[in-house]
């Protein structure tokens, strides 16, 4: 139901008096989807965030990282390269923290295989980072086969090339 049909209802309804004591629960319930209409924004409409990510031609697990997002809301686009290393340096990833693939993300890199609740935890506080990353390919981690045998550190890519700090641990 559009703003205005639910403006105009309101109208009608609070402009006449038959009833009174049974149009008062209709109007909060116009009011309430009226506010409801108005205040989502595309994300909470159900749209997916954007990813972009690279990867080497000849890595399968990325391509299971890129189904992982996908099944958890975003729309992921892949591209391979051959200058995957050269990517995530510009990105402002440092060599020894690189992962095997790297994604942009709603203005952000995250490099590597980072569990979908560190991308949230992202992308909800948003801090002034350029990103963050999960070293290497650990086993266990989304899109990679095997157990999980420790947990995750992940780290935050400063803007500023200082070295990177702990965000998360998974």
């Amino acid at each position: 139901m559009e703003t205005h049909d639910v403006n105009i209802r309101l109208n009608l309804l609070a402009n006449s008096n038959d009833n009174l004591e049974r149009k008062i629960p209709m109007l909060r319930i116009l009011a309430f989807a009226a506010l409801l209409a108005t205040s989502l924004t595309p994300v909470h409409a159900g749209e997916a965030r954007k990813a972009l990510l690279y990867k080497n031609p000849q890595c399968g697990c990325c391509e299971g990282y890129a189904d992982y997002l996908r099944r958890n809301g975003f729309q992921v686009e892949v591209k391979p390269t051959n200058d995957l290393a050269e990517i995530s340096r510009k990105a402002g990833i440092p060599a020894e923290f690189q992962g095997c693939h790297t994604t942009f993300i709603d203005g952000y890199v995250v490099d590597g295989h980072v569990p979908v609740k560190t991308v949230e935890k992202l992308l909800t506080q948003r801090p002034d980072i350029a990103g963050i990353a999960l070293p290497g390919m650990p086993m266990g981690s989304p899109g990679m086969v095997g157990e999980k045998t420790e947990p995750f550190t992940i780290y935050a890519i400063p803007k500023d090339g200082k070295q990177p700090e702990v965000y998360a641990t998974e």
